[in-house]
């Protein structure tokens, strides 16, 4: 009898954690590494979460909770989103979870049924097709290309469309591109979702306080009020207020879909961590101002990014509106050879090439779906992304 499930078959490790690791490796082995691969702000946590948090843990808030949250966070992301998206929510619409991917992970656990299908719009994070696949569902990729600045079209989501969809993936500011959408841009998107009752909505807001030059965040149930009651929202403390190992993510929508989202949970993990509960609720309920404050070295780093991209012969960077990830197109070095002598034929050999030739860690394009392109985290120092992107400057320079 198999060991392994054939489940496994189905999917493959995160391509985001197998370049992290990588790059750990070879620095752990001496080799002069810049890491820019993970999704992750190099702020320290903010210190009135850190303290929220030790007064947790003085208090003996240190046991178990109800499952999916405790009653002050749930009233916090309630108000989190009626301040910020105007969306009203009750406590009975609200799931916690370890992580926003938990959340994402149990709503797909508790709606996919075999045969039915999930549209995402490529370029992806790398997770959902993978997470729709365990559910027993099945991937349709809608592609969001270069010529559009990284977002589906009216046209393509339309098309991807089917008697069998049964959710749409969005995620805006995205990852990996950055790419943000409008307000005009959104509701030509839910127009065509309302001529598809059958589709349910499910919103990555991950990203939604790292937004820059004016961008204006806008997220589907608040676009379009119709969707409300086939939309689950979902978001984070992770990546605005530099919080991703605590774990913490949170979604709101129909009571009915919580309720399963609560029984997997449940089953599987139980409540999220105690002492990171509470320092979300202080995140949540506290301060805002150094979002600002950490938003304008984002601005400064992407712009450091993309202006050194940019200058390269063969590569388009587009600049993005919000997250940390800058998605450079590599179209005009395929078929190109390194100085070491490895032909560049696609984005996979580009970003290996690029690695161990330079000590550079990105992460390859095919991993998002849409190639020929890499993805560079700008969430580290300015020095280390000058350093990083001069060596990147010097290998295609050095390509024939």
């Amino acid at each position: 009898m198999e060991l392994l499930s054939a489940t496994l078959d189905r999917v493959k490790p995160s391509p985001t954690i197998a370049v992290t690791t990588k790059a750990a490796e070879l620095k752990a082995a001496g080799r002069d590494i810049i890491a820019l691969g993970a999704g992750e702000p190099d702020f320290d946590t903010p210190q009135n979460i850190k303290d929220a948090a030790v007064a947790a843990i003085n208090a003996g808030k240190t046991k178990y909770t109800p499952v999916d949250g405790i009653p002050e966070l749930k009233q916090a992301i309630c108000a989190k989103f009626k301040r910020d998206n105007g969306l009203d929510y009750t406590p009975a619409q609200v799931s916690v979870g370890t992580g926003g991917k938990q959340v994402l992970y149990n709503a797909l656990m508790a709606t996919m049924n075999p045969g039915e299908e999930v549209v995402i719009p490529a370029p992806y994070w790398v997770s959902y097709p993978d997470m729709v696949l365990l559910a027993g569902g099945t991937p349709v990729i809608a592609p969001a290309t270069l010529e559009n600045n990284f977002k589906l079209t009216p046209e393509a989501l339309e098309e991807a469309i089917t008697p069998k969809t049964k959710w749409f993936i969005f995620n805006s500011p995205s990852n990996p591109t950055g790419a943000g959408y409008s307000r005009d841009e959104l509701k030509a998107l839910t127009d065509v979702l309302m001529r598809h009752p059958h589709v349910w909505v499910m919103s990555d807001d991950m990203y939604e306080h790292l937004a820059y030059d004016g961008f204006a965040f806008c997220t589907p149930a608040e676009v379009e009020p119709a969707l409300y009651d086939r939309t689950l929202t979902v978001n984070g403390v992770s990546k605005a207020y530099a919080m991703t190992g605590w774990r913490i993510g949170y979604a709101a929508g129909p009571e009915k879909l919580i309720g399963a989202m609560r029984k997997i949970q449940s089953q599987s993990t139980s409540n999220p961590c105690s002492v990171s509960q509470w320092a979300a609720v202080e995140a949540l309920n506290g301060t805002q101002d150094y979002i600002a404050e950490n938003n304008e070295m984002f601005v400064r780093r992407r712009n450091l990014v993309v202006d050194m991209l940019s200058a390269i012969e063969g590569i388009t960077c587009p600049t993005p509106e919000g997250a940390f990830y800058v998605y450079p197109s590599i179209a005009g070095l395929i078929g190109k050879t390194s100085a070491a002598g490895t032909k560049i034929s696609d984005d996979e050999t580009f970003a290996t090439a690029l690695l161990e030739e330079t000590g550079v860690a990105v992460v390859f394009g095919a991993a998002f779906g849409l190639s020929p392109n890499f993805r560079v985290s700008y969430a580290t120092s300015d020095e280390a992304l000058k350093e990083a992107c001069t060596r990147i400057q010097t290998f295609c320079a050095g390509l024939t």
